[in-house]
């Protein structure tokens, strides 16, 4: 029977949106306000709470979790020493609750603002406080575009929003009065956003505008310290310098992914790196490499505790994405089997909303029959994910189909199937269209 796992305390970090580690410098900072003396509460010990090792904390650390929550011990779920009740379900608490936990966290009386109110005061020339009611509504924004992009893809609007957001959380930093903390969770946010901003215009095949957003990212995460963040922007480099054909920069990156705090702490990132540097040795043509990195990922997913709160930007990865991304690998290796095998794992896996994911994963099982020599069901399954004319779409999709297109023509050239599938894909884009040379990355 495996280890029970907190759900009190869990449900908590998510209604709050609080993470691992942003609990633990709470508690930490409580300790001190408490008795004067700095806690030595880490990530780690947060993990022990969720997994019921530690089943009720010590007595500082208890007292200053009840501070922060503002709830009892026994309602987070723990259970005092020599009782043997289960956890308790997790608490419902109203939004007055709520704000009274958050303005008590950051010891600032704190007003949520938007990008018309940050600026100074023209009659007093104060500079509004910028505390963590600020940092959550940014949060649940950033939320809301992850799964704008979950469901529909990158697009030129999903740009705009998260660029305008960028924009206003580096004027909360100018502008605004915070501390040390709050000035980390701002940059944290900010590199968030140009990451989503940068993942938008790679979508839509914008490759230039995604190296602008990529720096901005990768500069605004340094400054943030936060792991979490930097191994997304990592992780996003990677991605970006494959689609340009830089495959020991795609290697690169994915190694300073794995150089992260969240890698070192958390074995879903660890899966995640591990995934991405088997990506690009496959596409560097490096077979021992990938293979390897491949059974790492699959072994650290299947250690990650998934009930652990974490942030939004990893939501994507399950075990059927792990499975897409394998099955890509797979491909690039000239492993068509396994790959075409790990694509409907990954199909099966996927939610009913997240179209583009199972367009893009349907369009590679179809790159995998093709290479198998099974040309009629290949052009069946991807004529299953061409979009009616006229239909809003993402950009990698049709680039996928427009690299199945020319490997089609290589396969079976001059036979009636693929004059057939030109004729179809001829019609269905108004005119003829060069197939792209590049594989095609996630």
């Amino acid at each position: 029977m495996g280890r029970r796992k907190n759900r009190a305390l869990a449900g908590w970090m998510e209604h709050h949106q609080v993470t691992a580690a942003e609990l633990a410098e709470l508690v930490s900072e409580s300790m001190e306000q408490l008795t004067g003396g700095r806690g030595n509460v880490s990530e780690r010990t947060v993990f022990r709470w969720l997994s019921t090792e530690n089943r009720w904390p010590q007595d500082r650390q208890r007292l200053a979790l009840e501070n922060v929550t503002g709830l009892p011990a026994t309602r987070l779920g723990f259970v005092p020493r020599g009782r043997a009740t289960a956890p308790a379900p997790a608490p419902r608490e109203d939004p007055l609750l709520r704000r009274t936990f958050l303005t008590a966290a950051t010891g600032n009386v704190l007003a949520a603002t938007t990008p018309n109110t940050i600026a100074a005061s023209p009659t007093t020339g104060a500079r509004p406080t910028v505390g963590l009611v600020d940092v959550q509504r940014l949060r649940h924004r950033l939320t809301e575009l992850w799964e704008r992009d979950d469901k529909d893809g990158g697009t030129l609007g999903l740009e705009e929003l998260a660029s305008a957001e960028v924009r206003h959380i580096l004027r909360l930093q100018q502008n605004g009065n915070a501390t040390g903390r709050i000035r980390s969770r701002l940059y944290t946010l900010a590199a968030a956003f140009s990451a989503t901003a940068m993942w938008a215009v790679v979508d839509c095949g914008r490759l230039g505008d995604a190296q602008r957003y990529l720096e901005q990212s990768v500069t605004l995460a340094g400054l943030s310290g936060d792991g979490e963040v930097q191994h997304q922007t990592w992780r996003n480099a990677a991605v970006l310098a494959s689609q340009r054909g830089r495959h020991a920069d795609a290697l690169a990156a994915a190694e300073a992914a794995m150089a992260t705090r969240a890698h070192r702490a958390d074995s879903l990132y660890a899966s995640l790196s591990h995934a991405r540097i088997a990506l690009a040795a496959s596409s560097g043509g490096d077979s021992p490499r990938a293979l390897r990195a491949l059974e790492r990922a699959a072994t650290a997913f299947g250690r990650a505790d998934l009930d652990i709160p974490r942030s939004p930007s990893v939501s994507f990865y399950t075990e059927g994405e792990l499975h897409g991304l394998m099955g890509i690998a797979h491909y690039r290796l000239g492993r068509a089997g396994e790959a075409e095998y790990h694509a409907y794992q990954c199909l099966a896996a996927l939610r009913p909303d997240q179209h583009r994911n199972r367009a893009y994963y349907t369009a590679q099982a179809a790159l995998a029959q093709l290479s198998q020599g099974d040309v009629e069901q290949a052009c069946d399954t991807a004529a299953a994910v061409m979009p009616p004319p006229g239909t809003a779409t993402t950009a990698r999709v049709p680039r996928l189909l427009g690299t199945f297109t020319s490997a089609l023509q290589m396969k079976a050239p001059g036979s009636t199937i693929a004059r057939e599938w030109q004729e179809r894909a001829t019609d269905h884009h108004g005119g003829t269209r060069r197939p792209p040379s590049v594989r095609e990355t996630s």
